[in-house]
């Protein structure tokens, strides 16, 4: 039962590795960093429940205001801070990183790192009785981690290859920003416990795929046309 459990929690974040992995086709990233970021994504959740714990204490609020701290805060902040982190301290001045889908590559390595132990801990031990709670964090949770991730590896990017030094801060800034105030939307939906606003999720989940394809191929282009002047440099 447990192995079964096991399985479940850790096949989503393993698609959409090898999925992220596949679609940087041009210019492959040292499986040994990708392996290194993945796991620090993955052991970053300990200093992160640890920093949950610390900031919960301090939820003073009620009700909806309860909610939005818990899941802008505690948990948004929280989580993507970590993730971004591993990045930085990893790969984000490695010489391997020379493009910017590298941004996207590392970024979400980082974040399905982090939800696939967050997700064991909900299948395997949390919710191991209610055979529903994988299903629902295989399709939306474990997804939605890997689209923040996009969008911070996009700003990452940004940040890295910028010209302008301000730019730069604005983006690196933004590495964060972002996908916390994207975390935490997601997640107050579901904390709300509002029926009326649950109608949004599906909506907004279909805007997080929408935006970060669009990030996802616009650096996948410049991927092919760095490879192709790269192969073909007189043409």
């Amino acid at each position: 039962m447990t192995t079964r459990l096991f399985i479940i929690a850790i096949s989503p974040g393993i698609a959409l590795m090898l999925g992220i992995y596949l679609t940087d086709r041009y210019d492959k990233e040292p499986i040994s960093l990708l392996a290194k970021v993945f796991l620090l994504g993955a052991l970053s959740v300990i200093p992160a429940a640890f920093v949950e714990g610390i900031l919960q204490k301090f939820n003073i609020f009620k009700g909806l205001l309860s909610a939005a701290y818990t899941a802008f805060i505690v948990a948004g902040f929280t989580e993507e801070f970590f993730k971004r982190m591993v990045v930085l301290k990893t790969a984000y001045h490695h010489e391997a990183f020379d493009e910017k889908l590298d941004g996207i590559v590392y970024a979400t390595f980082s974040a399905l790192g982090f939800a696939t132990i967050e997700n064991i801990m909900y299948v395997v031990f949390r919710f191991a009785t209610n055979p529903y709670v994988g299903l629902y964090r295989g399709i939306l949770s474990v997804p939605a981690h890997m689209l923040f991730g996009v969008t911070m590896g996009y700003y990452l990017s940004l940040s890295k290859f910028a010209e302008d030094e301000e730019i730069s801060k604005k983006s690196l800034k933004k590495a964060l920003l972002i996908p916390m105030i994207l975390h935490g939307i997601f997640n107050f939906i579901l904390m709300s416990k509002i029926p009326g606003l649950m109608i949004f999720l599906v909506p907004f989940v279909i805007y997080l795929w929408v935006i970060n394809l669009r990030r996802l191929n616009e650096y996948t282009h410049e991927s092919k046309s760095i490879y192709k002047n790269r192969k073909d440099p007189l043409e």
